[in-house]
């Protein structure tokens, strides 16, 4: 095959030298003394670079040739710019355009500046070229059955953190990692970090149709002095499009140093052996190539050890087959077989979504629970899947307010508390928020102290929200995308007087740790498949070895057989459930020669669930209080004399 020839493109224009760039990289890309641009644009297009010094406001057009074009993409790579003192935007048939795959941004400095409402503000690119030494950064990689996932909003993590750094910032993040170590945290995910704009318009205040859960009303036609605008909101959480190659600078102690302090992050959960996941928002119209590119770039650039995608026909199948990507968990509400195939060798796909919470909530809390529902669930794992199990996160109720309302009560958000999910399976348990009485108090712990439970000794890899672990509430708001305020923030103050729930939390995720059968990667076959004595699993009831004809009757025994854990020489784990408002007998089957049953932990006790000396179970029997769970171990008889 003949050599193709390649064209000498080198031009000067405008006193810049400028040459062909490279279409295979869209964005900017700096290589020695030459900034390449490349964007979308056709090449009857009349295109340029528009440079703009931030110092003496001086504006620079460059003109990209026509002949600098391959299908729809534009590239031009110019010489000698010194970048630190320049913003950027391109210009398309006379309209100015930001780059969608700018690295960075300038002018959302500040979070929530009121004076971007302004219709002439302007936002523009920015160029990255600060500096970063990894070092010998390593990527955790942890696998599976041993990841504590713990999910947070970086600013409403931090603003009430009491820590000395900048509060709502990666840095004050920093300073709370040996707090989510110390809790047992492997896997932190962050709600978007990347550039979005948080203030929204006002608008007329009308709400979409998919969001009114009263009966609709007849339409009438009003007199437009009527109709009123609402208030400009918050966009909290991020889930709008975003610049999605840029690290969010008002998330940021040095705002102007962003893409550093994001690094440095990771960089110190790496060193704490801890992973960090990012959620990433695209909306339908959302380019294909330009996810990919994106998701390949926070691997490449900031070493990010997963992603959570949102969106709905996103590229699923490209994403799971990228070369780039195999070693990258991804997280995603579904995938299709075909997909999974390519994760067997690195298993690095879960399935992510809410799946999980509704027969967990509904068991609690006495609604309508199905015990055959909440044991599948307790079991959820695949060969080649992971599952991602939560009970409350940003979108619903807190773990509290799970335990405190009925009702959602989102009237801050002034949409007439239309906002936001009615099916919430929640109890108050008599009174509606808080209450100085002392039994519904009590109660609440209690459930509290079993959704803990359940959610550590489920076989998926357990997720928590911020703040659940210290009581956190947001006075029943179950939708809180835009307060920026108190309701929407971990209340720090709460970790003191939550002391005994955090030390309870810390426990149960050492239990699960410890005793790796609860958390077996691959499902359970519910036999005894290498004649080790029990079965992998097995479900008791009031008899040994057999369930209760209905699955309303809300009580079962799970036990797990210590010699199918990975190191073959746990012991054999007991999970007594008693979800029935009067006490319950269930059945033990027949310990091994030698052991005996003893109860490590009984959600009924209050001050100490883990009993600081385990009560041993003789007759085959354990009796469990109303609405509580035992964990049970075998372990060696004492000798007596």
């Amino acid at each position: 095959m003949k050599n193709m020839k390649i064209r000498d493109t080198k031009k000067r224009t405008d006193n810049r030298r400028i040459r062909e760039g490279d279409y295979a990289k869209p964005g900017v890309t700096i290589q020695g003394e030459w900034t390449t641009f490349t964007f979308d644009a056709e090449k009857e297009d009349s295109c340029f670079v528009v440079l703009k010094d931030i110092q003496t406001q001086k504006e620079e057009k460059i003109a990209v040739p026509a002949e600098y074009c391959m299908g729809s993409v534009r590239s031009v790579a110019v010489a000698d710019l010194h970048l630190e003192h320049l913003i950027y935007d391109f210009e398309i048939n006379g309209k100015k355009v930001m780059d969608p795959c700018a690295h960075a941004i300038m002018g959302r400095q500040v979070w929530n500046d009121s004076s971007r409402s302004r219709q002439q503000y302007e936002v523009h690119g920015a160029f990255d070229v600060q500096e970063f030494d990894w070092g010998e950064d390593v990527c955790p990689e942890i696998p599976r059955e041993q990841m504590i996932m713990y999910k947070l909003h970086v600013r409403g993590f931090t603003m009430d953190s009491g820590t000395r750094s900048v509060p709502g910032t990666f840095r004050a993040l920093m300073n709370r990692i040996p707090y989510l170590k110390k809790l047992g945290v492997t896997t932190i995910e962050l709600m978007p970090v990347y550039e979005f704009e948080e203030i929204e318009l006002p608008k007329q205040q009308k709400l979409p149709e998919y969001i009114r859960w009263k009966e609709k009303q007849t339409d009438q036609i009003r007199p437009a002095e009527e109709i009123k605008e609402a208030p400009s909101k918050v966009n909290y959480w991020g889930y709008e499009p975003g610049n999605y190659f840029a690290v969010k600078a008002s998330y940021a102690a040095d705002p102007l140093h962003a893409s550093r302090e994001f690094r440095m992050l990771i960089h110190r959960l790496h060193e704490n052996g801890m992973e960090c996941v990012m959620e990433m928002y695209f909306p339908e119209k959302v380019n294909h190539n330009l996810i990919l590119e994106a998701l390949r770039y926070w691997v490449r650039e900031y070493h990010v050890d997963g992603i959570h995608l949102l969106g709905e026909h996103l590229p699923i199948t490209a994403i799971v087959q990228d070369g780039m990507l195999s070693r990258t968990k991804i997280f995603y509400v579904d995938f299709e077989e075909k997909a999974c195939a390519a994760s067997r060798k690195y298993p690095n796909l879960y399935i992510y979504k809410e799946e999980y919470q509704y027969p967990i909530r509904q068991v609690l809390n006495h609604i309508n629970g199905n015990m055959r529902d909440f044991a599948d669930q307790q079991r959820k794992q695949g060969a080649f899947l992971g599952y991602i199990n939560y009970i409350a996160s940003n979108n619903g109720f807190t773990l509290a307010d799970l335990f405190m309302y009925n009702d959602k009560h989102n009237e801050e958000n002034g949409e007439q508390n239309l906002d936001g999910s009615s099916w919430n399976f929640s109890n108050n348990y008599g009174v509606e928020g808080p209450t100085r009485k002392r039994y519904i108090n009590a109660l609440r712990k209690l459930n509290w102290r079993n959704a803990v439970l359940m959610l550590m000794l489920a076989q998926g890899v357990p997720l928590l929200w911020s703040g659940d672990e210290m009581g956190n509430s947001q006075n029943g708001n179950n939708n809180a995308y835009c307060q920026d305020n108190p309701t929407g923030w971990v209340n720090w103050k709460n970790e003191k007087s939550h002391r005994r729930q955090i030390e309870f939390l810390q426990q149960v995720i050492a239990f699960r740790k410890e005793h790796t059968v609860l958390s077996n990667p691959m499902p359970f076959q519910f036999s005894d498949y290498k004649s080790l004595g029990y079965p992998d699993l097995s479900y008791h009831g009031t008899s040994a070895w057999m369930l209760e004809p209905t699955p309303d009757h809300l009580c079962l025994g799970m036990l797990y057989c210590g010699a199918y854990a990975q190191n073959e020489k746990e012991p054999d784990v007991y999970v007594a459930y008693n979800f029935l408002a009067a006490a319950t007998e269930l059945a033990l089957p027949k310990p091994r020669k030698g052991k005996q049953w003893v109860v490590c932990i009984d959600s009924g006790e209050e001050d100490a669930a883990f009993l600081d000396a385990p009560k041993p179970v003789s007759g085959g029997k354990i009796i469990l209080r109303p609405q509580t769970i035992c964990v049970l171990e075998s372990r060696e008889m004492k000798k007596h004399g």
